[in-house]
């Protein structure tokens, strides 16, 4: 009987075009065939609820938001062009520098990079992903989805306006200053993009990986970039946090629906405004096990007051067996005060100088 059936299995294989189910001339009625990948059962905690835990990586190629008249779905000869060009970036970067090049010109050559190319790291560190990222078996051009036309909405008057107030603010200084201006990253408060979110994106740099351990009360997603912490609380209904505390990462409450962990997030630290958003911003996240080595996360923004449309996306998370290293950013952000101190110094000897030449 075992014969039979396999036959017809092979037989419909054939007549599908697809890969013949025997590994070989070694299997045999009596032992299953290596090729035949047993059905894949969501795995599931002591509570039974799907089992989240592990390491991830959202890093891909796949930009956020997409070119204007481009499809959300990819052919694969597109797929294979994008990640072609991009290994051969890879190795071309990775060749001997001309020993005999010149030396970039004092404080960079205002390019691209950091300082103008002068004193960042070299593509040796940059490990922004090598895929296209796929969902549902589908070749994605952006990870934004809604809209349709895969784009970040416009902003409202009064997003407008907040951005015009902040800039005045400024007096026309510069992010680097004034100690007070300072970004979230370079500080390294925050990690730079929206690694830890909510939303949580790739910053298509380097270390977007992830650690999720689960209990029925919590998630815990360890975020490898500057070593944040999320703590999503499950199966609460109100946020803790009043409207005039505000914390790094705002606060989540997760709640299951189905086989979807469903998270809430309110409250952002005022400096913490993503894409410009407001106190009024709420994220919603989705997390929903799609196989042994993917997790789908579905995002939502939601800010009247700086978007004038609600928009979101999904963003693939993938196994990883990589280790996640401690992110260990300016030694507990001291850098700022060596800043401080040497802008101090420089002044002291300014005006001791000033005061010799008067004499």
């Amino acid at each position: 009987m075992t014969r039979i059936i396999l036959g017809i299995a092979v037989a419909a294989c054939a007549a599908l075009g697809a890969p013949p189910l025997l590994a070989g001339p070694e299997a045999t009625a009596d032992q299953a065939p290596a090729s035949i990948a047993k059905p894949w059962t969501l795995p599931r905690t002591a509570d039974g609820k799907p089992d989240l835990q592990g390491s991830w990586t959202n890093a891909t190629l796949t930009p956020l938001e997409r070119a204007e008249n481009t499809p959300l779905s990819l052919p694969k000869d597109e797929v294979e062009r994008r990640e072609q060009a991009f290994r051969e970036r890879v190795s071309r970067l990775a060749e001997d520098s001309d020993p005999d090049r010149p030396a970039p010109p004092k404080g960079g050559d205002g390019s691209t990079g950091a300082a103008g190319n002068v004193g960042g790291y070299n593509n040796f560190w940059i490990d922004p992903g090598d895929r296209i990222a796929v969902v549902n078996g589908e070749y994605r051009s952006s990870l934004l989805t809604v809209p349709a036309s895969g784009r970040v909405p416009a902003t409202t008057p009064e997003a407008r306006q907040r951005a015009a107030q902040r800039l005045a603010a400024r007096k026309g200084m510069g992010q680097y200053d004034h100690p007070e201006l300072r970004p979230l990253a370079e500080r390294c408060l925050m990690s730079f993009g929206s690694n830890a979110g909510p939303p949580m994106l790739p910053n298509y740099f380097y270390n977007n990986n992830y650690q999720f351990v689960q209990t029925p009360d919590a998630l815990m997603i360890l975020v490898e970039m500057v070593h944040d912490v999320r703590v999503v609380r499950i199966g609460e209904n109100l946020h803790h946090s009043p409207a005039h505390i505000r914390s790094w990462m705002g606060d989540s409450i997760g709640r299951w629906e189905g086989d979807t962990l469903v998270v809430e997030t309110t409250n952002f630290h005022p400096l913490q405004n993503f894409r410009g958003a407001s106190e009024h911003l709420k994220v919603i996240e989705r997390f929903t096990r799609t196989g042994p080595e993917t997790i789908l996360y579905k995002f939502e923004i939601d800010d009247p007051t700086t978007f004038v449309e609600k928009w979101g996306g999904e963003v693939p998370f993938n196994r990883t067996e990589d280790l996640i290293y401690e992110y260990a950013c300016h030694e507990g952000n001291y850098a700022l005060a060596n800043v401080l101190s040497g802008e101090r110094n420089r002044e002291k000897r300014e005006a001791d100088k000033k005061k010799s030449q008067q004499n």
